[in-house]
């Protein structure tokens, strides 16, 4: 009998808190004792499953304090589990203590598999890597207490910092989702000063208190077009299209990338890629084109090419004064 069959064997005849001899053990799994004791050892410190020897019904059982009867890991093999430990390692680099505590349990169970199958998980460690660019330092408690309300569905009392205008405002929010973008946490929220969807940088929050009041619940269509249908993590329901030319030597790279999940994006004769995604706040979109330098021309809206148009002129300037 394999090493897997015989495990599921013991699951079975252990679970229901049945207690069973060590004879009928030997017996019904048709193993010696020195296998049994192999086995044993097995369970109990590689699959973390809590069997005990009761000495008052002469039997072995599961501890009655323990919920986990199921083996983990039993149905995984050697690279579905470096799978998992790996999408682990990366979700422990997003924000470091932010989900570090909750993931180190399953870490360690997850380690233990794979070394048994004789893979060192430290390997991880040194080969897989998350690289963040502009990354900014997160209140760890703050996040905390908004993902709780979000799961719990309650309110949020928050005090908000807003960069563009420099001030910092009292809210009550009602949280829908966080969100993970640009290697930065926001959460978004209905707001009920300003009565309308918002998204909040978790980073800017300089409060956070729960409320036992029930959040406020928006349907998923409705927060889709309001936060998420424009570019970027920027809000609004006005939405303009952006078409962007780039040259055919930036397209290699930009013909890759997903800008908006509704973008449109077609070849040119000449080699040059054009690109069409929604908009409603030009900032972050603005950004992104300026970064492209050269390689990249706004074509339409009118608006939108005159902003970018103007940003590129004051940058010349700088530059031009620069002695």
């Amino acid at each position: 009998m394999k090493e897997f069959e015989r495990l599921m064997k013991y699951r079975q005849l252990l679970s229901h808190r049945r207690v069973i001899s060590k004879s009928d053990i030997l017996s019904k799994m048709e193993i010696s004792l020195a296998t049994f004791k192999r086995d044993l050892t097995l369970l109990r410190d590689v699959y973390e499953m809590p069997v005990i020897f009761d000495r008052d019904l002469n039997g072995y059982r599961l501890a009655h304090d323990q919920g986990q009867t199921e083996l983990p890991g039993l149905w995984f093999n050697q690279e579905e589990l470096l799978a998992l430990l790996t999408i682990q390692h990366m979700l422990g680099q997003l924000e470091p203590g932010v989900l570090g505590p909750k993931l180190k349990p399953l870490q360690s169970r997850l380690t233990k598999l794979l070394e048994h199958q004789g893979t060192q998980a430290a390997v991880l460690a040194q080969r897989v890597k998350a690289v963040h660019a502009g990354k900014r330092t997160l209140h760890l408690d703050f996040f905390g207490t908004v993902a709780q309300a979000t799961l719990a569905r309650r309110q949020l009392v928050i005090d908000h910092y807003s960069r563009q205008n420099d001030e910092t405002i009292r809210r009550t929010i009602s949280p829908q989702q966080l969100v993970h973008y640009r290697d930065n946490w926001y959460v978004d929220a209905w707001c009920h000063l300003r009565q309308g969807l918002r998204s909040f940088a978790i980073d800017a929050l300089r409060k956070v208190k729960m409320l036992h009041d029930p959040a406020k619940e928006i349907d998923p269509e409705v927060i889709w077009a309001e936060v998420s249908k424009g570019y970027g993590i920027f809000s609004g329901q006005d939405i303009q299209w952006a078409e962007l030319r780039f040259t055919a030597q930036r397209a290699r790279w930009v013909e890759r990338e997903e800008w908006h999940p509704d973008q449109q994006a077609s070849f040119e004769a000449d080699g040059s890629y054009i690109l069409k995604v929604p908009y409603s706040d030009p900032r972050e979109l603005i950004g992104d084109v300026l970064r492209h330098g050269p390689e990249v021309e706004v074509l339409s809206p009118a608006a939108l090419r005159q902003s970018v148009q103007s940003a590129l002129t004051l940058a010349l300037r700088k530059y031009n004064s620069y002695r």
